[in-house]
């Protein structure tokens, strides 16, 4: 059951499309450019190093048919860059570009950009630039990879409190434990099978073409897949022979830790901390977040699983997994801030960004998991406490009634281990670990030690207090997951300083959407530079199908309210495919009202307003 509320709040919280780490920094030819002769390549920078694929560039000319070009390539061997070569002959018009790579953590990312040659071209036909994503392959994508980390955090997570924290009865976390093997096996090989589909963003149908897996298996997020399932097949055969052990040797131990970072290294190998700055501190970081995220709620789970289904549990597994809890949460506030100092680069993205924003929602629930988890810490000592109080004096009775009753066998629990004979962590050395006392009353019959109202009072406000632990932890991993899918800070404004040299003014760019009765559409203006003084218009009209549309009439005007200005009319002309002028006037800094009245048909017009900053 919490597995299931797990991914269903993920699922939710993560309903949308991911935003890949791979920023567009620049185009050449650059986008809307209008060019006198025809370019010879095209090359696109990105902000880390990108694949590509067999249909990572499809150029259009202005009638709509695709241009044949050479295969891609990384431009002087650059692997941030992507580029292709184009014909000798081109003619003039409008270009289309839709180009698809993937970044380096593994996620695609694709869009489209036009150039002119000579002159724009006035085309109705709509153009196919947007994106090939298959959004039903995305999704099981998506989902397969979500089930992956859950059954990774469940089988990681349990098999480490079976091992450390020594329940009384393991045996009841033998199906948790299969559950997340068989989980992350299956969720595992869903995502190998659809990981060429998923690139290329293509139907389900091709994930089964005889080329499929074999071209999988030559990029790097393949190979981490197939190194997965040999390591999900080493820790079966690992497990069975550890099957019915109830103690676990340093061997054990270690082989079991290996195995675990061995799995972790397979997401940190092919995911975000492979690409950008510090990579191996970075994938270091990667992995420990992972194993303490994982022993942190795979042993909430497990811990909550022997709260219900074990009576006789007493204090000492409960006071190790609360101790092997906080190690694991200091780790994951150490990795969880190098990760965000990482993704956002500077104090103004913590505001200026959708990451930074996300990022300080995440802060305010690791506050309050922290507390809610310093409240379990409470609870555990408390149950600690009442368990060494009523030990002790049953111990004394045991002694002194060794003589004419017989043997007595103790297990004084957590913090009575010294004064038993224990090794400190509360195990008798009779009867180690599991919580309970036996007193041979020299007929054969045995009275066990269950604990009493207050143990039970105790045990069960550990059980909610876990529970709000674990509902808190699941918003900290949704928020967690929303930041794996948003464009860090630190990657968008290293794309915008790139795009945008110091010593070229930028263009201003408003895109404004507009309805007339059942048609719409939208309008692009760009303003060249957008800055105080004489300005370029350039306005192209797109369809509802997003493809270039005429209109019979196109109107400017911009007002500047503060200052009293305007309306200002920027008189703009039909230039054959877009509209424009070169004769704008803006002469003061400040956030202009610029209105767009679009006329479709003879009696048919609309106009919409946006503001425009102008800047000095």
């Amino acid at each position: 059951m919490l597995l299931g509320s797990l991914l269903v709040l993920l699922l939710l919280g993560t309903a949308g499309t991911a935003s890949a780490h791979a920023a567009l920094e620049s185009t050449d030819p650059a986008d809307g450019s209008v060019l006198k002769s025809a370019p010879r390549t095209v090359t696109l920078t990105f902000s880390e190093s990108v694949a590509l694929l067999d249909d990572s560039f499809r150029v259009y000319d202005p009638d709509n048919r695709r241009v044949r070009t050479s295969s891609a390539h990384h431009a002087k061997d650059a692997g941030d860059t992507a580029s292709v070569t184009l014909p000798a002959k081109l003619g003039t018009g409008t270009f289309t570009v839709a180009w698809r790579v993937v970044s380096a953590d593994s996620h695609p990312v694709s869009g489209a950009f036009t150039f002119s040659i000579g002159k724009p071209s006035a085309t109705t036909i709509p153009i196919t630039t947007a994106s090939t994503e298959d959004p039903l392959t995305a999704s099981l994508y998506d989902i397969a990879r979500y089930f992956a980390y859950i059954a990774a955090a469940l089988l990681i997570g349990t098999a480490t409190f079976v091992a450390l924290c020594s329940p009384p009865n393991p045996s009841v976390l033998n199906q948790p434990i299969r559950m997340g093997w068989w989980t992350l096996l299956a969720a595992t090989v869903v995502l190998l099978i659809l990981r060429a589909p998923y690139e290329a963003g293509t139907g389900l149908a091709t994930a089964f073409e005889p080329s499929a897996i074999p071209k999988t298996l030559t990029s790097r997020p393949g190979l981490a897949l197939a190194a997965r399932v040999l390591l999900i097949a080493a820790t079966a055969f690992f497990l069975l022979r550890l099957r019915g052990r109830e103690r676990f040797g340093r061997v054990a131990l270690g082989t079991g830790a290996v195995l675990a970072v061995g799995l972790a290294l397979t997401w940190a190998s092919a995911e975000h901390a492979s690409a950008g700055i510090q990579v191996p501190v970075a994938m270091t970081s990667a992995v420990l977040h992972l194993l303490a995220m994982s022993v942190w709620l795979g042993g909430l789970t497990a811990l909550l699983t022997v709260l219900y289904r074990s009576p006789d549990l007493d204090a000492a597994p409960v006071a190790r997994f609360s101790r092997l809890a906080f190690a694991s949460v200091t780790v994951l506030v150490v990795t969880g801030v190098y990760q965000s100092w990482r993704g956002l680069g500077s104090w103004n993205a913590l505001t200026g960004t959708s990451y930074g924003r996300i990022l300080l929602v995440k802060l305010g629930a690791v506050v309050l998991l922290l507390a809610v988890a310093g409240w379990s810490r409470q609870w555990t000592g408390r149950m600690v406490g009442a368990d060494v109080r009523l030990r002790v004096p049953e111990l004394v009775r045991a002694g002194a009634a060794t003589g004419a009753d017989g043997a007595v066998t103790v297990s004084t629990g957590a913090g009575a281990g010294a004064g038993a004979g224990g090794d400190g962590d509360g195990e008798g050395a009779s009867n180690p670990g599991d919580g309970s006392q036996e007193q041979d009353r020299g007929d054969g019959s045995q009275d066990r030690y269950r604990g009493n109202g207050s143990q039970d009072r105790y045990r069960r406000g550990l059980r909610r207090s876990v529970l709000f632990e674990v509902g808190v932890g699941v918003v900290v991993l949704v928020i967690t997951t929303l930041l794996t899918n948003t464009l860090p800070g630190r990657a968008a404004a290293d794309a915008q300083q790139t795009a945008t040299p110091a010593d070229i003014p930028a263009a201003s760019v408003t895109v404004v959407p507009f309805r007339v009765g059942n048609a719409g559409g939208k309008v692009q203006i760009t303003l060249d530079p957008g800055r105080v003084g004489l300005n370029s218009v350039e306005a192209v009209v797109y369809g509802p199908d997003g493809g270039f549309a005429t209109v019979p009439e196109l109107r400017l005007s911009f007002t500047l309210a503060a200052q009293k200005i305007g309306p200002l009319d920027a008189d703009v002309k039909d230039e054959g495919g877009y509209w424009g002028t070169n004769s704008l006037n803006l002469p003061i800094a400040g956030t202009w009202t610029m209105k767009v009245t679009v006329r479709t048909t003879d009696v048919d017009q609309v106009s919409v307003s946006r503001q425009v900053r102008i800047v000095r």
